[in-house]
């Protein structure tokens, strides 16, 4: 168990004072492997940067040992106590033998490390391949996994990480986007389009009732997901935050309604076997998805001034994306009006 200890930052060193840098400037190689070196590894000079963009992560290598993965949060973006939040479910989870990448303890339990302004973890690189979501028998594998992971994460609330709304998911990023990005000769369009589907997002929120809300991975895409030895390793808990169960389900589903129902069924079947699962819950699955949708181009709005991401999302500040954008919120919008998704 992580004892809540981390390394006493030092001082702030990630200059912003240029308004043409971005703080992950100062992630150079000699940067990495001197944070590396504050932490007693000998990297052998091997760096690998890995696809991420919120945060930026690297395989290092380390001499005469295995490689280590290195995590460098981005900064003003978590609280010191909402990582070691993450890091303490991820503990809790291992504790309980389920297939959680954790980040790596040092000999005082500190999981959580300083170099320069910026907050890393590090952990053991594992190896393995993205699931087979079409194949049955691994989601009902996943479901019970889910199951597992929710019956651990509902002995205790987070006090510091976030909770899923629709304020917070939805209302805000969406007045955001409205504010900065859309296209002044789309923006009536996508206000109109919105208030109604916040309104009906509200709606499908309120008509579920009480549902709790728990520590779930609250991220859990395929892409998250490392299938190995036959069996999944769930990574990347950096968006763990409270919220109701079926947030770690719908984003395991695809195809078309038929198709969704069996994978649910199959999922849910696994579930049930370790966590009671409150089949209310499954009105929420498009409300879900709908503030994942207005979320996901916020997040992008938010980071634009990161270099990485006009160059990953080239497309994004086109008017052709937002017209795009606004056909799919309105496909949401009818989905929403949809019987419910049903386990059979």
């Amino acid at each position: 168990m992580i004892n809540g200890n981390v390394q006493e930052p030092e001082e702030d060193a990630v200059d912003s004072s240029d308004p043409l840098s971005h703080p992950f400037d100062s992630l150079t190689p000699n940067f990495i492997l001197d944070a590396m070196e504050s932490c007693g590894y000998l990297s052998d000079g091997r760096l690998f940067p890995l696809n991420s963009y919120e945060n930026r992560v690297y395989q290092i290598g380390i001499e005469d040992e295995a490689p280590l993965i290195g995590k460098f949060y981005r900064p003003n973006r978590w609280t010191t106590e909402q990582i070691l939040e993450e890091h303490q479910f991820c503990f809790e989870l291992v504790e309980q033998e389920l297939p959680v990448v954790a980040p790596i303890l040092n000999d005082k339990g500190q999981s959580l490390f300083q170099h320069e302004g910026f907050s890393f973890a590090l952990f053991p690189r594992k190896g393995g391949h993205g699931p087979e979501l079409d194949n049955l028998d691994n989601l009902y594998l996943l479901g019970k996994l889910l199951g597992r992971i929710h019956a651990i994460g509902a002995v205790r609330p987070f006090s510091f990480r976030h909770m899923l709304n629709s304020h917070t998911f939805g209302h805000e990023p969406s007045m955001l986007v409205s504010e900065q990005f859309i296209p002044k000769e789309l923006k009536a369009s996508y206000d109109s389009l919105i208030k109604d589907l916040m309104q009906a997002v509200d709606e499908s929120i309120s008509n579920a009732g009480t549902i709790q809300h728990i520590r779930v991975h609250g991220d859990c895409h395929a892409g998250n997901i490392l299938w190995r030895d036959g069996n999944a390793h769930f990574v990347d808990l950096d968006d763990t935050l409270m919220a109701p169960a079926i947030q770690d389900i719908w984003m395991l589903l695809s195809g078309d309604r038929d198709r969704q129902a069996a994978q649910l069924s199959e999922i849910i079947d696994g579930y049930n076997e370790f966590f009671d699962f409150h089949p209310r819950e499954l009105q929420l699955i498009d409300a879900l998805r709908t503030l994942r949708m207005i979320n996901y181009t916020a997040w992008i709005a938010r980071r634009w001034s990161d270099p990485a991401f006009p160059m990953a999302f080239p497309w994004f500040n086109t008017i052709r994306f937002w017209s795009e954008h606004i056909l799919e919120l309105r496909e949401q919008f009818a989905a929403l009006n949809e019987p419910t998704l049903q386990v059979r």
